[in-house]
């Protein structure tokens, strides 16, 4: 079904539904005609729509950059939104939340008895084993690793991504406190989770649960990043939409069955969400990070558990309140963002149906619609760029490789083009609008983990939108909408020289903080 009458059944459905003319059933019917959750009105669900209205208006007067939400009560989607250029059908980087679906993956090599968590860690690995194993090392079972208490005194991952081979790497940590008695959250740990699936399946966990899990739950487009062996990474890389968070939070909310089939055990389920090892420092009533950790899900407040990753992407699951809530987004304060759902969407859920709200459901309608991340602004035009547009820049010499760059400026948008050792490329950019693009930059997209270890070019998509901040600084903000991230790009001219300053939304979240990229130089050649 294409993407204009899937927008139609969703309008169609939210109208017809809250004037009482179709019932919830039908909007079943009609979402599951391509493959989504069926959709109904809040009150239908037993949500109050002025409390999904008071979580827009908390997010709006928060500071928190959110780039999509869904709220799931009782299997039907009572609220989505996302905020442009970030959409529906585009994939989003998951950093942490990857843990949960590699997780899983183990649950399902238990029940197909390929494992079992009790196995200890080494029979997998024995030509990658260093030449002593320790005491701790030869104790260490698959459940350590699932709950995060390998025994390491320090999180693996950033001398595991420094090597070739992440599982050899990872083995010679020096395991300091017996596995299964500390807490250390240990993102290389969910890798070796993930080695141990493919040690064991043949497969990556991708395209294990390909069968097993996504394509039962209609989740398509998916991928996930590979170490150097081919290996998923396991505790970050995955990227989905919105909707496969969802979908994937209603799974364990029904505790494995999906449209009245069985896709993963119960018994898998409930391990897997229940507590198993409690945080230094708490618990603590205020702190959804120290209400203790399970295997690859952190239990919350509420008596609800969650799959998180950074900057906040979220699949919360709420069982007392037969309730799911996905988001995407980009902050510093996750805990902020949980406190949203809390004080907003938890007091909006109620234990029956609604009178319907007509006038909030239209007020709701209408303010998911206009969501949007704001283009940066100032002037749309400046005498400089009839100066400047077309010109070529030599470059001073630089750790980008970029060699001579060009600006262009035409009516409603512009051009940057650069040439590096791989030749030319370029990002189209509004002017204080988005215009979407892809692009092989000579950088990383700002991303924690590849901040790590070796870079190597590839396609960014990128929402690109500029404007003139002075008469001779022109301004670009470019948004890798498949990530969290944004760049902003500062282009400064001044009597034949340019200067291009680069500050990621990283760094813009650490005042203490320096983008890594040195600006670059340059003089405007002679015609």
């Amino acid at each position: 079904m294409n993407t204009s009458r899937r927008t139609f059944i969703k309008q169609a459905g939210w109208g017809l539904a809250g004037l009482g003319l179709v019932s919830p059933g039908a909007l079943d019917l009609l979402a599951a005609s391509d493959g989504r959750l069926p959709r109904a009105t809040p009150e239908s669900q037993g949500v109050a729509t002025r409390g999904i209205l008071d979580f827009l208006e908390g997010i709006r007067n928060s500071g928190h950059e959110f780039h999509s939400f869904m709220v799931v009560r009782h299997g039907h989607v009572v609220a989505e939104g996302w905020w442009a250029p970030y959409r529906a059908d585009v994939t989003h980087m998951m950093y942490s939340m990857s843990k949960s679906f590699t997780s899983t993956a183990i649950g399902f090599a238990v029940a197909e008895g390929r494992l079992k968590v009790d196995d200890r860690v080494v029979k997998f690995f024995p030509g990658e084993l260093p030449g002593i194993v320790s005491e701790n090392l030869a104790a260490l079972r698959v459940k350590d690793l699932l709950s995060m208490s390998v025994g390491h005194a320090q999180d693996s991952i950033g001398a595991v991504v420094q090597s070739r081979n992440w599982v050899k790497t990872f083995l010679a940590q020096p395991v300091t406190h017996k596995p299964g008695t500390e807490f250390m959250y240990n993102s290389g740990a969910t890798y070796l989770l993930s080695a141990i699936v493919q040690k064991v399946t043949g497969q990556r966990v991708a395209d294990y649960l390909r069968p097993r899990l996504f394509e039962p739950l209609g989740v398509e487009g998916m991928w996930w990043d590979e170490c150097p062996m081919g290996i998923n990474t396991g505790g970050w890389g995955l990227h989905i939409q919105t909707e496969g968070l969802a979908k994937f939070g209603q799974l364990f909310l029904r505790k494995g069955v999906w449209n009245g089939r069985r896709i993963l055990p119960e018994k898998w389920v409930e391990e897997a969400t229940s507590f198993k090892i409690q945080q230094p420092g708490g618990p603590k009533d205020d702190n959804d990070w120290l209400q203790g950790y399970c295997y690859q899900f952190w239990r919350a407040r509420h008596n609800a558990y969650r799959g998180d990753g950074a900057f906040g992407q979220y699949t919360i699951v709420m069982p007392d309140q037969d309730a799911v809530v996905a988001i995407t987004s980009e902050t510093s304060d996750m805990q902020g963002e949980l406190n949203l759902v809390w004080n907003h969407l938890l007091p909006a859920m109620q234990g029956k149906s609604l009178p319907a709200d007509l006038p909030a459901n239209a007020v709701l309608r209408s303010r998911l619609s206009a969501l949007a991340l704001r283009p940066p602004t100032g002037q749309t035009t400046s005498p400089e760029a009839g100066r400047v547009s077309g010109k070529v820049y030599e470059l001073e010499y630089n750790d980008l490789g970029i060699r001579r760059l060009t600006l262009e400026f035409y009516p409603g948008g512009a051009r940057m083009i650069w040439r590096d050792a791989r030749g030319s490329q370029a990002v189209e950019c509004g002017l204080e609008r988005w215009v979407l693009g892809k692009s092989s930059l000579p950088f990383p997209t700002p991303n924690l983990v590849k901040a790590l270890g070796p870079f190597k070019p590839v396609g960014s998509k990128i929402a690109a939108s500029g404007t003139w901040k002075d008469a001779h600084t022109f301004q670009m903000m470019w948004r890798y909408y498949e990530t969290p991230h944004h760049d902003t790009v500062t282009c400064h001219f001044d009597s034949g020289e340019l200067k291009v300053a680069f500050l990621d939304s990283l760094t813009q979240m650490n005042p203490q903080g320096k983008d890594a990229r040195a600006p670059l130089t340059g003089w405007m050649k002679e015609t």
